[in-house]
């Protein structure tokens, strides 16, 4: 069972930089799927970020490349999230997730919502303009 606790979050104003970080209870698969999601007031689960543990290949939504970059510290089981020039649309309940050991290879796979077993309980994040 792997525990997700996210912090980072906050109000900023547009234009402004957060980070995001995620503690696991453990990350010792050799292959885990990470990723952050997120969800604003009225829309679906929308994927941001993902991270495929074998060879730290990255993916993003469309609307957040350029601005949102996600890392993974090993040593610390932690996995981030940094956030520049941040738009009021990023306003949103952000959650990490986790899938030690998934069924297919490849960063593909990382994105699906569906590919998690483990997620966080969330970090408001507001951005006002």
């Amino acid at each position: 069972q792997v525990q997700l606790v996210e912090s980072g979050g906050g109000s900023v104003q547009a234009g402004g930089s957060m980070r995001l970080s995620c503690a696991a209870s453990e990350y010792t698969y050799s292959r885990t799927c990470l990723g952050w999601f997120r969800q604003a007031p009225g829309k679906e689960r929308e994927g941001v970020a993902s991270i495929y543990s074998v060879d730290h290949t990255t993916a993003y939504a469309d609307s957040v490349k350029g601005r949102f970059t996600i890392s993974r510290d090993t040593s610390k089981n932690t996995v981030y999230l940094q956030m520049n020039n941040l738009e009021p649309e990023d306003t949103a309940m952000y959650y990490c997730a986790a899938r030690p050991n998934p069924p297919y290879t490849g960063t593909w796979y990382c994105r699906l919502d569906s590919a998690y077993d483990y997620w966080g309980q969330g970090t408001q994040v507001t951005v006002s303009s």
